[in-house]
């Protein structure tokens, strides 16, 4: 088989396995957080809104800090940024003990911030140098691959919520918490918090691990090992060239809604489970597991359709499944309801890396700020789950399902655009 077919570059498949790790850390620390909406809405006796800005601290630091990162790989390397992005983390991972001691909703905001700052430049590293370990011709397909073991991290997220964090949730309600004298509510407070810290904790050991490994190894890419010394950033032009991109700016309004729709749709899924069906948060929480586990399934079910049914294609039909499920979600709250929620994960599961792959197409030098793009409009995730609390504050939990939904009528749309696109070139090909 010829170089130019092989999925990874040979000297790269242990690298590649190092990164890939790191696609699950990430999956396991968001989906972690995702519950915490809940958890601090209880713990603290907030709105949803209030509660929301969990996930505001979350994406608005994937906002932050992914054009730093596109400056650390520009100037040095993709290697670089990992380890910068991994080094941030771990410090935002360990800020939740002081955070559990300080008991404020504030210092854990902080934490995890710096959590997913850190997690925001790797993440701009980790997706643009999977891209850069083998031939272009499959970048999309082995994005898919390496993006395939996030949501293994992300059902590992999920079930630690799930089994350390909610069900250590005291059952008081927020009336019954307003009555309790302050050293009883104190008492509980330092319990549910101890819960929230542990496995945040435990997480920042495991991403210490992952450090160690990557900085022990050698991972230039084949062009990156050409280049000797730092590079010359143009930052200016390059934004020019990406901003006359009419494909590229596509794609990050895309990726803008694709990451609005995801979290939307996982935030809330445990508060539409127990106003459909009654039951409390850790009963709720493994329809949440459920829907991760369908995701994972799916991602790999997708990389193997990738196979025969161009990305695009398959972009634009699970988009629109993807509304389609979510309007029946708003408008049949029960039993059936929550399982086209679960059902919306298999829609979900290609397409952060199937509109990442396709937006930094043919991009050449400028892919490293091309991909800080797409990983700033994780900015998604961050403002529409606050559009998502207010609206389930005013009309219900079912009903806000809208919101999702509507935001995949424009990930549709880029589908569709791309197709296009394709079509147009073929034809003045042939």
């Amino acid at each position: 088989m010829s170089t130019e077919r092989k999925f990874v570059f040979d000297d790269m498949r242990f690298p590649f396995i190092l990164i890939v790790t790191c696609f699950a850390a990430w999956g396991i620390a968001a989906n972690m957080t995702d519950p915490l909406v809940k958890v601090f809405s209880k713990i603290f006796s907030m709105s949803t809104l209030q509660a929301s800005f969990v996930q505001f601290a979350y994406y608005g630091a994937y906002f932050c800090l992914a054009l730093p990162a596109a400056f650390i790989n520009r100037r040095y390397s993709y290697k670089t940024g990992v380890l910068v992005g991994l080094g941030m983390a771990i410090a935002g991972a360990f800020l939740f003990y002081p955070a559990a001691q300080a008991m404020t909703f504030g210092f854990f905001l902080l934490a995890l911030f710096t959590l997913a700052g850190g997690l925001s430049i790797l993440e701009t590293s980790a997706n643009p140098f999977v891209i850069a370990m083998g031939p272009e011709g499959n970048a999309t397909r082995r994005l898919n691959f390496a993006q395939a073991f996030n949501p293994v991290g992300t059902n590992i997220g999920v079930f630690l919520a799930a089994t350390l964090i909610l069900p250590r949730l005291n059952p008081a309600t927020p009336e019954e918490r307003a009555a309790m004298a302050p050293e009883a509510l104190h008492a509980v407070q330092t319990d549910e918090l101890q819960a929230v810290m542990t496995p945040y904790v435990g997480f920042a050991f495991v991403l210490l691990a992952i450090w160690i490994a990557i900085v022990l190894t050698r991972m230039p890419t084949e062009r990156e090992a050409r280049a000797e010394g730092p590079r010359e950033v143009h930052f200016t032009a390059t934004l020019g060239r990406l901003l006359g991109n009419r494909h590229y700016r596509f794609g990050v309004i895309a990726q803008f809604f694709n990451v609005a729709a995801q979290t939307c749709v996982w935030t809330f899924t445990i508060q539409y489970v127990i106003e459909a069906i009654g039951g409390d948060e850790a009963q709720a929480g493994w329809y949440l597991q459920a829907s991760l586990i369908v995701f994972l399934i799916s991602r790999f079910v997708m990389v193997w359709l990738m196979g025969f049914v161009r990305p695009a294609g398959l972009l634009t039909m699970m988009a629109l499944g993807g509304t389609a499920l979510c309007l029946y979600a708003a408008f049949n709250p029960g039993m059936s309801g929550i399982w086209a929620i679960v059902m919306i994960s298999a829609c979900l599961s290609l397409m952060f890396p199937t509109i990442y792959g396709i937006a930094l197409h043919g991009l050449g030098e400028d892919t490293k700020f091309g991909a800080a793009g797409l990983v700033m409009a994780i900015l998604g995730g961050a403002l529409m789950p606050l559009v998502h609390g207010a609206v389930m504050d005013a009309y219900g939990a079912a009903f806000s399902y809208v919101v999702p939904g509507l935001c995949f009528l424009v990930v549709a749309g880029f589908g569709l655009f791309d197709l296009r696109s394709e079509n147009r070139e073929h034809v003045s090909q042939t």
